[in-house]
């Protein structure tokens, strides 16, 4: 994800795999060596969970419902980032089992048939 700020400065944010973390900053901490970046942080207490379907761009509230059913159990979002087919939220990792449920039952996947 790509911000940039009123001051003009841009911050690149990416998740890696837990296991590629400590690599990843340290590439990072090089990389910004180089071309002059003011910081490198990172966070190793966080999750992404997604909702992802090709129906997805024919049905809308999809966002709403997502957003709306983590706001009902007071997980922050951190980040968002969406494409035609999927929504995805970064939230604390503490949360993620909590997460995973509440969506599984908001969008009726917990239904029998």
């Amino acid at each position: 994800i790509q911000n940039t700020r009123a001051e003009g400065q841009t911050d690149l944010t990416f998740t890696v795999p837990k296991k590629d973390f400590q690599a990843a900053v340290e590439l990072e901490q090089k990389v910004a060596e180089e071309i002059g970046a003011e910081d490198v942080l990172g966070d190793k207490n966080i999750a992404k969970v997604s909702v992802i379907g090709v129906g997805m761009k024919n049905h809308s509230g999809v966002a709403s419902i997502m957003f709306n059913t983590l706001a009902r159990e007071n997980i922050n979002i951190m980040m968002i980032s969406t494409s035609e087919i999927r929504i995805s939220c970064v939230i604390e990792e503490k949360y993620t089992e909590l997460a995973v449920r509440v969506l599984h039952t908001a969008f009726g996947l917990d239904k029998e048939d």
